[in-house]
C-alpha cells in the first residue's frame, strides 16, 4: 500500500466525516426552532422522551449532536435527568438510521453517481438569499460529500486478496475465540473514541466487512465497541458543564456499558437471532451461520453481511432501550450517587450557569443557553435591588457597611456576567446564523447592557448612603417610608421584566404594557416625591443636603425603571413575531 494510496483513503476518511458534519448542521439549522420547541416541549414520560430522541437523531443523523444538545440541555435547565435519559436512549436507536442508509446506498445502489451533479444544487442552494434555502443547500453538499467519500473509501482500500500474508495476519486476530470478539470490541471503541462519529466508524466497519477482511462476528464485536466509544463525546462536552450536565453525560456510559455487557453474555444467541431475522425478513443467506464469508459486497453473501450488521445495531439499541426504560429513575438515582454535587454548589449563585458547557451543535440551539442565562442575570440583578432596599432601612453601621460590601460586589458580579455572555454571543455571532437568530442576538446584546446598568445602580445607592452617613446626616421616618414604596416599586417592576423574559423564551410574549404600566408608576411617584420635597424645603420643613440624598435616590429609582422598560421594548424588538 502506498503512499499515496494511505492518504488517499485518510482523505476519503476526512470527507466522509466533513461531509456529515456539513449534512447534521444543515439539517440542524433547517430544524432549529422546531429541534427547540422539541426539546422544550418535553413531559416526564419516558417513552415520549425516547420517541423525542429518536426521531431528533433520525432528522439531523447525529447521535452524537443529540447527546451534546441534550446535555447542555440539562445543563441549561430545560430539561430534567430523568427525561434526558430517556432522550438520549432513543438517540441510540436513531443513529441506526445512519447505518442502513449507508448499507443499502452507500454499497447496493451506488449513489456516489448521484453524488457530483448533486452539489451544482446545493451550490444554488447555498447562494440563496433565503436562510433556510441556504440550509437545505448545506444539507446537499454534506450528503453529496459523505457518498463521495464512502466511495473513496471503499476505492483507495486495498484488496487483501491480493496479498494473503497479510489477510493471513489480520484474519489470525479473529482465530482466539471470545478473547478475538473482546479484542475487535476494544478496538471498535478506540477508533470510535479517535474519530469522534460512531457513523464514521460504522462506515469503517461495512467496509472492512463488504472486503472480506473480517468475519461477520468479528464486526458484530466492533459495532458494540463503538456504542461505548461514541458516548465520549458527550461526557467531553459535560467536563466544563454542572452536575446535572455530567450525570446526563455518565447516563449514556451506563446506558451503553450495560447494553454491551448483556450482549457479549448472549453473544453468539444474539448474533443468531440476528442472522435469523436478516435472512427472514430479506430472503438472504444468514450471516451468523458457521463458515460463512463474504468475497463481493454484491452478492448475496455481501448483502446479507450488510444488512446483518445493520440489524444487529438497531437490534442493540433497541432491546437495551426496551429493558431500560423502566428504570430511567434508578439510573438517574446512580449518577447522581457517582457524581456528587459539591456542598457549595447552591452557594455558586454568580457563577454563570447555562453557558458552562460550551456552545451547542447549531448557533440557533446555543441562543436557548444565552437567554437562560440572561434570565438568570434578570434574577442576580433584582437580588442587589433587595440588597440596596435593606441598605436604606439599616441604621446599625457595621450592618450597612456588610450591606454595602454586598452591593460593590454585585455591581462587580454585573460587569462580569455581562462580559462572558456578551463573549459567548460573540463566538455564535460569529457562525454562520438564520436572519431570525441574528436579530435575538442584538436583542440580547442590548438587554445585558441594561442589566449591567441595573447591577450599578445598587451599588450607587450605597454610595449615595455612604456620603450621606459621612456628612451625620439621616432620614426621617417619613422620607424612609417614600424610598420604601419606590423600592417596592422598583421590586414590582423587576417581577414584570422577569415575567416578560421568561414569557419571551417560551414563546409567549405578545405585549408589554405590564411594563409600561411599572414604568409609569415609578415616574408618578417620584415625581410626586419630588414635587413634595421641594415645597417641604421651600418651606424650610427639610434639611436641603438631606433632601439632595433623598432625590439623588428618588432619582437611581427612576432610571432603574428606565432600564427595565428598555428591556422589555428589545423584548418585543427581537422576540414578539409579528
Amino acid at each position: 500500500m502506498g503512499i499515496l494510496q494511505i492518504f488517499t483513503l485518510l482523505g476519503a476518511l476526512g470527507m466522509f466525516l466533513y461531509g456529515m458534519n456539513l449534512m447534521s448542521s444543515g439539517l440542524q439549522k433547517a430544524a432549529g426552532e422546531r429541534l427547540r420547541g422539541f426539546l422544550s416541549a418535553m413531559t416526564s414520560n419516558s417513552f415520549k422522551s425516547v420517541l423525542t430522541g429518536l426521531g431528533i437523531t433520525s432528522i439531523i443523523q447525529s447521535s452524537s449532536a443529540t447527546t451534546v444538545m441534550v446535555v447542555s440541555f440539562v445543563n441549561a435547565g430545560l430539561l430534567t435527568l430523568t427525561q434526558a435519559i430517556g432522550v438520549i436512549m432513543g438517540a441510540n436507536i436513531g443513529t441506526t438510521v445512519t447505518a442502513w442508509m449507508v448499507s443499502w446506498l452507500g454499497f447496493k445502489a451506488d449513489i456516489s453517481i448521484l453524488a457530483v451533479p448533486m452539489m451544482i444544487f446545493g451550490f444554488l442552494f447555498s447562494n440563496s438569499k433565503k436562510d433556510n434555502r441556504k440550509n437545505i443547500g448545506e444539507l446537499i453538499v454534506g450528503f453529496s460529500l459523505l457518498f463521495l467519500g464512502l466511495s473513496f473509501m471503499k476505492n483507495s482500500v486495498p484488496d487483501l486478496r491480493q496479498t494473503p500474508e497479510v489477510l493471513e495476519f489480520v484474519t489470525s486476530w479473529a482465530s482466539h475465540g471470545f478473547g478475538s470478539v473482546l479484542l475487535f470490541l476494544a478496538f471498535g471503541t478506540v477508533l470510535t473514541l479517535v474519530l469522534q462519529s460512531s457513523s464514521a466508524t460504522m462506515a469503517i466497519t461495512l467496509i472492512m466487512l463488504s472486503m472480506g477482511w473480517i468475519p461477520f462476528d468479528m464486526a458484530c464485536a466492533m459495532v458494540l465497541g463503538e456504542n461505548i466509544g461514541t458516548t465520549i463525546t458527550a461526557n467531553i462536552a459535560a467536563s466544563i458543564g454542572n452536575t446535572q450536565a455530567k450525570r446526563a453525560a455518565m447516563s449514556h456510559t451506563i446506558f451503553n456499558v450495560f447494553g454491551v455487557i448483556w450482549a457479549l453474555i448472549l453473544y453468539r444467541p444474539f448474533l443468531h437471532l440476528v442472522g435469523y431475522i436478516t435472512e427472514t425478513l430479506f430472503g438472504l443467506p444468514n450471516p451468523a451461520t458457521e463458515g460463512f464469508a463474504v468475497t463481493n459486497s454484491t452478492s448475496p453473501e455481501g448483502t446479507a453481511a450488510l444488512y446483518g450488521l445493520s440489524m444487529l445495531h438497531t437490534l442493540f439499541n433497541t432491546i437495551n432501550t426496551l429493558l431500560l426504560i423502566w428504570f430511567t429513575k434508578l439510573i438517574a438515582k446512580a449518577v447522581s450517587w457517582i457524581i456528587r454535587a459539591p456542598e457549595n454548589q447552591e452557594k455558586e449563585v454568580f457563577k454563570l450557569k447555562y453557558i458552562s458547557a460550551g456552545p451547542l451543535a447549531t448557533p440557533e440551539l446555543c441562543v436557548e443557553q444565552a437567554f437562560n442565562e440572561v434570565i438568570h442575570f434578570a434574577q442576580i440583578s433584582k437580588n442587589g435591588a433587595i440588597y440596596a432596599k435593606e441598605a436604606i432601612n439599616e441604621t446599625d453601621a457595621d450592618k450597612f457597611e456588610v450591606l454595602r460590601r454586598k452591593l460593590v460586589k454585585y455591581e462587580e458580579i454585573s460587569d462580569r456576567i455581562e462580559y462572558e455572555i456578551a463573549t459567548f454571543l460573540n463566538g455564535v455571532s460569529a457562525e454562520e446564523i438564520s436572519e431570525s437568530t441574528s436579530i435575538k442576538i442584538k436583542a440580547m446584546y442590548k438587554i445585558i447592557g441594561e442589566l449591567e446598568s441595573l447591577g450599578d445602580s445598587g451599588e450607587t445607592i450605597s454610595r449615595i448612603l455612604s456620603r450621606m452617613s459621612i456628612h451625620k446626616k439621616s432620614f426621617d421616618a417619613e422620607t424612609i417610608k417614600n424610598l420604601n414604596t419606590m423600592a417596592d416599586a422598583v421590586n414590582e417592576a423587576y417581577d414584570v421584566m422577569i415575567f416578560n423574559l421568561n414569557a419571551a423564551h417560551k414563546g409567549e410574549l405578545t405585549e408589554i404594557s405590564n411594563a409600561y404600566n411599572a414604568e409609569e408608576r415609578l415616574n408618578t411617584l417620584r415625581n410626586n416625591y419630588r414635587d413634595a420635597i421641594i415645597e417641604d424645603i421651600d418651606n424650610g420643613d427639610k434639611n436641603y443636603q438631606t433632601s439632595v440624598y433623598y432625590m439623588d435616590i428618588m432619582n437611581t429609582y427612576e432610571r432603574m425603571g428606565d432600564f427595565m422598560i428598555n428591556v422589555s421594548q428589545d423584548l418585543e424588538r427581537g422576540f414578539i413575531h409579528k
